[in-house]
């Protein structure tokens, strides 16, 4: 129990790391969320700072949730834990909780980014084929409207879809589920803007 509690804990610090509020003091000595949009993420970091700055935050945050699915589990389930729990119900346990880290990050007074970047990390890791399913979506409403909020809802939308396509656990579905609702919840104020039809385009 302990080894579960102390492995979700590191899952929910390694989410939180503040990529984007760290890339903005580093690179202009700015707080992110006091520019742009005031999302601490990769897109708002694209229209404050650039591109280049931007890909590497994405990067990063996908990796948060990549390596917080991979390789907590392969060290804690195997020494702390044992198979009681399952793996999968495990790794899903721990991205639930990368991503919250992202979401209501710790170090940012509980008010992170939309983590659509950390879910599709801990995606690619549980299911490249939803992960896949969910990026085409995400590409294809993107590449049409040129907004990144109404792709990222979209692409949420989608998961607990090809969640059931792919014949996936129910423990997966039910995620998808909490990811598609969290996913639409963290985007309310750009749904807002887009009824008042001033959300903006990224080019």
């Amino acid at each position: 129990m302990v080894g579960l509690l102390i492995s979700l804990i590191l899952a929910y610090l390694l989410g939180s790391v503040p990529t984007s509020y760290i890339a903005a003091r580093l690179l202009k000595r700015i707080d992110i969320r006091e520019h742009g949009s005031g999302n601490v993420g990769a897109t708002n970091i694209f229209r404050v700072i650039g591109k280049v700055p931007a890909i590497i935050v994405l990067f990063i945050d996908i990796f948060k949730g990549f390596a917080a699915v991979v390789f907590l589990p392969e060290f804690f389930l195997n020494n702390f834990i044992g198979v009681r729990l399952g793996l999968e119900l495990y790794q899903i346990l721990i991205g639930m909780f990368a991503i919250a880290g992202h979401v209501w990050n710790p170090f940012l007074k509980f008010k992170g980014g939309k983590g659509v970047a950390t879910t599709a990390g801990v995606l690619l890791a549980l299911s490249p084929g939803v992960a896949a399913g969910s990026l085409i979506a995400w590409c294809a409403v993107f590449s049409i409207l040129r907004i990144v909020s109404v792709a990222s809802i979209a692409a949420a939308v989608f998961l607990p879809v090809f969640a059931v396509l792919f014949n996936k656990s129910i423990y997966l579905v039910l995620f998808c589920v909490i990811l598609c609702v969290i996913g639409t919840y963290k985007h309310k104020a750009n749904i807002r803007r887009l009824l008042r039809g001033e959300e903006k385009k990224l080019f």
